[in-house]
C-alpha cells in the first residue's frame, strides 16, 4: 500500500512540474515587477505621485511675481448728439469712426501676504501627502501580489493533494472490487470505496475551479501568466519576527505605517488650512508695477480715444478685508472642525493599526510552532498509514480503515502546506502593517521558493 500511495503521489506530482517547467518559473519579486508595469491601481498612483508634486509647484509660485499682459484692437464709431461748443468742434466732430489698440503689461510682487504663505506651507503638505500615499499604493500592491501567489501555490497544492488522493481512491476501489470478485471481499468496503470516488470527483471539480480563480486573480493583478509561478521549496525553517515583540512592531506601525502617514499628513493638511483662515483676515503688501499704451488710426476725436499715449506707473499697493458676510469667521470654524475630525481619524487609524500588527505578528508567531506540528502530523500519519496497510494485509484491518488513514495522510500533506503559506503570508501583513513592506521583504520571503 505504501508503494500504492507514493505511486499515486508522485504520478501527479510530476505532472503537475512538468507543466509548471513548461514556463519560466516566476517569483515574488518577478511577479512584483510584472505588477508594477501592470496593475492599473500602480500607474494610477504614478500619475496621482505626478500631479501631487506640482502642488509644492503652486505653492512657491504663491510669493513669486506675477507678470500680466493684456491687449485690445477694435473699431469705434462715435456719433456726438447736441450743440457743440464752436472752439470744440474741430477736435470732436459729429461723428467720427477709427480703430483702437490698447496695451497693458503689470508686474505684481508679494512683499508681505500672510495668507499666501499660510496656503503655501499647506500645499507644500499636500505634495508631502501625495508621497505618503504613493508609498502606500507600492506597499498595497506588494501585499496583493504575495496575496495572489500564495493563493495560487495553495489551489495547486489544493489540487495536487486531490488528484493523488482520487488516484490513491481509484487503487482501492479496484481493489476492493478485485477481493470482492474472488469472494475475499465485503460488498459494504466494495460500496464504500466506490462512495469515496464519487466524493473525491465533487471535491477535484472544486479544486480545479478554485485554481483557475486564484490564476485569474494572479494575472489580473500582475499580467503575468499563474502556471510559471516557482512552488514552495522543502526544508525551510521558520522563524519568529524580529524583534520578537508585540510592542515594539506596534509602536513602529504607528510610527511608519503608510495608513498613519497619510492620517498625520491629512491632519497637518487641516491645520494649516486652519491658518490660512486666520491669516485672511491680515493686511496684504504687494509692489506693482505698470507700462500702458494706447493709440487710434483714423479720425476719431483724441477726447474719444487717445492718439498716443504711453505711461508706466510703480508704487506699493496695500489691500485689508474689514468684512465679507462672515464668511472669513465661517470657514475658521469649519476649518477646526475638519481639524478634529482628522485627529479622530488619525488615532482610528493607530488603533486599527496596533489590530492589524497584533493579528499579523500572532500569525508569525504562531506559525513556528505549528509548522512543526504539521510536520509531525504528517510523520504520524504516513507511519499510521504504513501499519494500517499492514493490518490489512494480515486480516486484523479493512479497506475502509485503509481509506481512512489514507485520506487523513494527505489532510495532514496539505495542512503542513497551508500552515507554511499562512506563516508567509504573516509575514508579508506584518511587514505591510508596520510600513515596511517592499521589494527587499519580497526577496527575503523567495527563499521559501524552488529555484527554477
Amino acid at each position: 500500500m505504501k508503494r500504492i500511495y507514493k505511486t499515486a503521489r508522485w504520478a501527479v506530482l510530476t505532472t503537475l512540474v512538468l507543466q509548471t517547467c513548461a514556463a519560466q518559473a516566476l517569483d515574488l519579486v518577478g511577479a512584483y515587477e510584472q505588477a508594477l508595469r501592470h496593475d492599473p491601481a500602480k500607474l494610477a498612483a504614478n500619475e496621482a505621485l505626478a500631479a501631487g508634486r506640482e502642488k509644492a509647484v503652486q505653492g512657491d509660485s504663491l510669493l513669486k511675481p506675477r507678470v500680466g499682459l493684456q491687449a485690445g484692437y477694435g473699431r469705434l464709431d462715435n456719433h456726438s448728439s447736441g450743440a457743440v461748443p464752436p472752439a470744440l468742434s474741430a477736435v470732436l466732430p459729429e461723428h467720427s469712426s477709427g480703430t483702437v489698440r490698447q496695451a497693458v503689461i503689470q508686474l505684481s510682487q508679494p512683499i508681505y501676504d500672510a495668507t499666501a504663505r499660510a496656503e503655501k506651507r499647506q500645499l507644500q503638505q499636500q505634495a508631502r501627502l501625495a508621497e505618503t500615499e504613493f508609498d502606500q499604493a507600492q506597499q498595497t500592491l506588494a501585499q496583493r501580489v504575495a496575496e495572489a501567489y500564495f493563493g495560487v501555490l495553495q489551489a495547486q497544492e489544493n489540487l495536487r493533494v486531490t488528484l493523488a488522493e482520487k488516484a490513491a481512491i481509484a487503487m482501492q476501489r479496484e481493489r476492493a472490487q478485485a477481493r470482492f470478485d474472488v469472494g475475499r471481499g465485503k460488498a459494504t468496503d466494495l460500496q464504500e470505496a466506490r462512495a469515496r470516488y464519487d466524493q473525491i470527483l465533487s471535491k477535484e471539480i472544486n479544486a480545479r475551479s478554485l485554481l483557475e480563480l486564484r490564476r485569474a486573480q494572479f494575472e489580473e493583478t500582475t499580467g503575468a501568466a499563474a502556471d510559471g509561478v516557482a512552488a514552495l521549496a522543502p526544508g525551510q525553517a521558520p522563524t519568529p519576527p524580529e524583534p520578537d515583540n508585540l510592542l515594539a512592531w506596534q509602536l513602529k506601525g504607528e510610527d511608519q505605517s503608510t495608513a498613519v502617514r497619510v492620517r498625520r499628513s491629512q491632519l497637518e493638511i487641516a491645520i494649516a488650512e486652519i491658518e490660512k483662515h486666520k491669516m485672511s483676515g491680515r493686511p496684504s503688501l504687494s509692489l506693482v508695477a505698470s507700462y500702458a499704451a494706447r493709440g487710434q488710426n483714423g479720425g476719431l476725436s483724441p477726447l474719444v480715444a487717445a492718439s498716443n499715449d504711453r505711461n508706466a506707473y510703480a508704487g506699493l499697493q496695500f489691500n485689508l478685508p474689514l468684512y465679507a458676510g462672515g464668511a472669513l469667521d465661517s470657514r475658521e470654524r469649519e476649518a477646526q472642525s475638519r481639524r478634529r475630525e482628522a485627529e479622530q481619524e488619525l488615532a482610528a487609524a493607530k488603533r486599527d493599526v496596533r489590530l492589524q500588527v497584533q493579528d499579523a505578528y500572532l500569525s508569525v508567531r504562531t506559525g513556528v510552532p505549528r509548522i512543526a506540528a504539521a510536520e509531525q502530523s504528517l510523520l504520524s500519519a504516513r507511519t499510521a498509514l504504513e501499519a494500517t496497510t499492514l493490518g490489512r494485509d494480515v486480516g486484523t484491518r479493512t479497506e475502509l480503515d485503509v481509506l481512512d488513514v489514507q485520506q487523513r495522510a494527505f489532510a495532514a500533506e496539505f495542512e503542513l502546506v497551508q500552515a507554511r503559506l499562512d506563516y508567509l503570508l504573516g509575514r508579508v501583513r506584518l511587514a505591510a502593517a508596520a510600513g515596511e513592506l517592499g521589494e527587499q521583504q519580497l526577496r527575503e520571503l523567495n527563499s521559501w521558493l524552488a529555484k527554477p
